[in-house]
């Protein structure tokens, strides 16, 4: 008899010792979800702006005139040009910095509003269209260093497309009709 409950205190130990195994490895299953769940309730997805169309606007002036508004309101502004062609009405800037929420808008990280840095970059081009000018402005815009509302660091990675605030090409526009009047 005894040799019988021997045997079945070492069935119930290796039972509770395979039980014991079994319990380790649900709670650290839990640990695993439960750490999971807090770090996605901390992540917050971001929230990209919705892209503009190219800003277009329209100068009631000759061609001439208008560019050499343009140029005079780019020098002006001390845009870095990488390219211009008078014969067939483009200017390429190179990229600029320009603080995240003036010119660009690179949307939000949860409730926070993604702040920092931004490199813009515009494409301008100018048609004669009978006694006017037509204008149209193409933006490219990227984050360069960003903060998650006012956390203080920035960061450079991850890179985040930006959409144009409109600011920049409708005080260009502002800028040429000015010019011109004068």
């Amino acid at each position: 008899m005894d040799g019988r409950l021997t045997e079945g205190r070492e069935a119930d130990q290796k039972v509770g010792s395979r039980m014991g195994a079994m319990n380790r490895a649900a709670r650290a299953a839990r640990v695993v979800v439960l750490v999971a769940g807090i770090a996605a309730g901390c992540f917050r997805p971001l929230i990209t702006p919705i892209t503009p169309p190219p800003y277009r606007g329209t100068v009631r002036a000759p061609y001439e005139a208008t560019w050499k508004a343009l140029i005079r309101a780019l020098a002006f502004e001390n845009v870095p040009l990488r390219a211009v062609a008078k014969d067939s009405g483009v200017v390429a800037s190179d990229d600029f910095f320009s603080p995240i929420g003036v010119y660009a808008d690179c949307g939000r990280l949860g409730d926070s509003q993604v702040e920092g840095e931004a490199l813009v970059a515009f494409t301008i081009f100018v048609q004669p269209n009978g006694g006017s000018t037509d204008i149209q402005v193409n933006s490219k815009m990227r984050s360069q260093a960003f903060q998650r509302g006012a956390s203080g660091s920035l960061w450079p990675q991850p890179v985040y497309e930006c959409a144009s605030t409109g600011r920049w090409e409708a005080n260009l526009i502002d800028s040429i009709r000015r010019l011109v009047a004068e």
